[in-house]
């Protein structure tokens, strides 16, 4: 099937971004003279002015990111920690092992420091250079386009609970309308105080202190007091404490080979190493003679998935506080004998977990009830990935939607409710304990080449984020798809294992199948033990894959976007 969109090519540099004015906010700075982390900053703030419903100034923003000139991949977590008030059981105890939405869940904002990291160890611009169009789109508004309007429209009774977020996101009482402009002073008004406290130091002390000083207004100023001091008093957990102890962290990458190419995803204080292991499993196969979309390439993909989520569920969390045997977990020893228990047949239910050392079956754990067979519902988050003239990369999925936790007044920010990614038990690895990170679903990745930036890859999507990352990298490295083709083509996703967002539903057997796939390739499938479910043609619900793809030999950068939400590519 041909794409709707040609691929975007490039000899200079290229940006996909999951909004098209924030792929533009980008290309300015690149075109400004800024690199790929300058551009990709300026794009992640600019995304969460502009797809505030899905994504927030005051969230998570995992990075991947790549520097040529010392050939080194570095990751930010970009993801904020439980406060310090909260003790292991307070869930359990005051909610009867539900998380609730509210401010009861926030953990500490990160997407503000991780911004300013990268910038301050990668970047060469000031944060109001990068975060001028944000601070434009905030202030002066922006066209609302249809998707986010329809997702106000259907979400309306979650926003109006809080009238902090009604006011923001219902302005006149209903969701703003595709082409009316939607502003977002609070936010506008934010974001330029960050910018004048760094001028107010860099102009005396030099770019490095002027960032440190927009850092400290967000986390040691009256940002963080004002947040804090409304979360207290809406009988929050958050201190002006949690604020100013904050820091996000260095981690390392989990890579793996696959066909000449490594692939690096963010470790198991995310999902990122479910993409990894599912390739791995599928090293086994040969997957080009099987045919794209087969029933038995769909089978065999969504059981490697399968199998990975059951050793997500079961061994990631936090490795601060948690032992995961991540190098257990991805040996080629291990996925072989993953892969063995791949049949002809789906498993019913999610397989067990396995334990790497030993070779066997772990019994599930801290199952939820199964749900109904009814449609499971969309994960926040969007993406933006950047390749510049120097070989630079950025791979960076910035998220927390603004639904299930409210707007602080006068702040215009929502502060990052990413505590729903926890286990109110405490037996759970990912349970909840102060300082804590919760079990983050955002996560990047970034493919080499010959020792070079290959492939930045990522999606929204909730748990479906490595199910479609993973379908799109195979769509050009095993069927030699162009970027744009392969992120349009179609897509399906399993939901047989508990869900990363509270409360954790399960949907035993459950595979989503886009509706161009055939009814025959469902039926086929439905006869292997999948019970089927049918999406639209081409649905948000299956990931907004942006990527770009590095042809080396010849000096030219192909970008795809995915149509499915307002994602677009431009380059030069």
């Amino acid at each position: 099937m041909a794409s709707s969109r040609m691929t975007i090519m490039g000899t200079r540099h290229v940006i996909s971004a999951g909004h098209y004015l924030a792929a533009h906010a980008g290309f300015e700075v690149l075109e400004a003279g800024g690199n790929a982390i300058d551009a990709g900053v300026a794009a992640g703030i600019a995304i969460g002015v502009l797809q505030t419903d899905k994504v927030n100034f005051g969230g998570v923003a995992p990075q991947i990111i790549y520097t040529a000139k010392n050939k080194k991949v570095h990751c930010i977590d970009g993801l904020g920690v439980w406060p310090r008030a909260v003790t292991p059981d307070y869930f359990m105890k005051k909610h009867g092992g539900k998380i609730p939405p509210g401010l009861e869940r926030c953990v500490v904002p990160a997407a503000p420091d991780a911004w300013i990291t990268a910038l301050e160890n990668f970047g060469t611009m000031s944060f109001g250079e990068v975060a001028a169009s944000a601070i434009r789109f905030a202030r002066d508004g922006f066209p609302m386009y249809p998707l986010m309007s329809q997702f106000l429209h259907d979400n309306r009774a979650l926003y109006e609970r809080w009238p902090s977020s009604g006011k923001v996101f219902l302005p006149k009482g209903r969701a703003p309308l595709p082409g009316e402009i939607f502003v977002q002073a609070d936010l506008g008004r934010t974001l330029q105080y960050l910018v004048d406290e760094e001028k107010r130091v860099a102009r005396r002390k030099g770019r490095k202190a002027g960032l440190k000083a927009a850092r400290d207004a967000f986390y040691k100023g009256d940002v963080a007091a004002q947040v804090a001091k409304h979360i207290q008093k809406q009988g929050g957990l958050m201190r002006f404490e949690d604020f100013a102890g904050f820091r996000v962290n260095f981690e390392p990458t989990v890579k793996t080979r696959f066909e000449g190419i490594e692939l690096h995803a963010c470790g198991p204080w995310s999902q990122g190493p479910v993409l990894p292991m599912a390739l791995n499993i599928l090293k086994g196969y040969d997957l080009r003679a099987m045919g794209h979309n087969s029933p038995e390439y769909i089978h065999v993909v969504c059981e490697a998935l399968k199998l990975a989520f059951s050793d997500r569920h079961h061994h990631f969390g936090d490795p601060k506080f948690v032992k995961v045997p991540i190098n257990g977990l991805m040996s080629e020893k291990y996925a072989a004998w993953r892969r063995s228990l791949i049949g002809d047949k789906a498993w019913a239910e999610m397989p067990p977990a396995g334990d790497p050392k030993t070779l066997s079956r772990i019994a599930n754990r801290w199952m939820p009830a199964p749900q109904p067979d009814e449609a499971p519902g969309p994960g926040d988050t969007s993406y933006v990935c950047v390749i510049d003239r120097h070989g630079n990369a950025f791979s960076c999925t910035p998220s927390d939607g603004s639904d299930k936790t409210p707007i602080i007044p006068g702040v215009g920010i929502v502060c990052s409710g990413r505590g729903t990614q926890s286990w109110a038990d405490t037996t759970h690895p990912s349970s909840v304990a102060p300082g804590k990170r919760p079990r983050l679903t955002p996560s990047p990745a970034l493919a080499f080449r010959n020792g070079k930036a290959y492939m930045p890859f990522g999606t929204p999507g909730g748990d479906v984020q490595p199910q479609a990352m993973l379908q799109v990298f195979l769509n050009i490295n095993v069927f030699g798809m162009a970027p744009q083709d392969a992120v349009e083509a179609p897509r399906f996703s399993t939901y047989s294992y508990p869900g990363s967002f509270e409360p954790h539903p399960y949907y035993p057997g459950r595979l989503y199948l886009e509706s161009r796939i055939t009814k025959a390739t469902g039926d086929a499938l439905a006869g292997r033990g999948h019970k089927i479910g049918w999406w639209d043609d081409m649905t948000w619900l299956a990931g907004a894959v942006c990527t770009i793809v590095n042809d080396h030999q010849r000096g030219v950068l192909h970008g795809g976007a995915d149509p499915r939400r307002p994602a677009y590519v431009l380059g030069w």
